[in-house]
């Protein structure tokens, strides 16, 4: 009989260090489950951090490109009234050269003079557009093009002038590569 205890015993205890396994394992689960919970939550928290930093990051980007922006269209617009304000400066002093010479006209008899001062007057002119990258257009002698001469009129002028410019009646000028005023000329044809 006690054999029969003991094995029941024995039993029940196999059968106890089983429940106990089962609610090791159980317990061991839920800390797995508990600690794979916890990792989850902490990459989500840190997700989160970096979306709000790399949010906080666009609106600071966008909102310096926006300065740069407004501040090179704010600069563009001092450069283009600046420069037309460096060209009338240079103007000025040819406006009081031609006022010189009217008051000179107007005292003088002596029409050479007055013809030399005209001249100087003109060749400061033509220097003042040189320096100013104001190119006149060559017209004599040259075959004629659409790109920088406007054609008005065609003459007659015998084969070897086909095509090629007879006669210029207003110059034309280049400001660097762009045509400000193409040149008004006579084609022969």
């Amino acid at each position: 009989m006690d054999e029969i205890k003991n094995e029941e015993n024995t039993a029940m205890d196999v059968e106890q260090v089983e429940t106990e396994k089962v609610e090791e394992t159980s317990v061991a689960a839920d800390a797995a489950e508990a600690t794979e919970e916890e990792t989850l939550e902490k990459q989500l928290s840190d997700a989160n951090v970096e979306i709000a930093d790399l949010k906080d990051k666009n609106l600071r980007m966008m909102a310096e490109f926006d300065n740069f922006r407004r501040r090179t269209a704010k600069e563009k617009l001092d450069i283009q009234k600046n420069a037309g304000e460096r060209i009338f400066i240079d103007m000025l002093s040819l406006i009081d050269d031609f006022e010189r010479a009217e008051q000179a006209m107007r005292k003088t008899d002596d029409i050479d003079a007055v013809k030399q001062g005209v001249e100087l007057i003109h060749k400061k002119f033509i220097t003042f557009l040189q320096d100013n990258d104001v190119k006149e257009i060559a017209t004599e002698g040259e075959s004629f093009n659409t790109d920088l001469h406007d054609a008005i009129t065609t003459l007659s002028a015998g084969e070897e002038n086909k095509g090629k410019i007879i006669d210029c009646t207003q110059k034309g000028y280049t400001l660097g590569d762009k045509v400000i005023r193409f040149a008004k000329v006579v084609v022969g044809e």
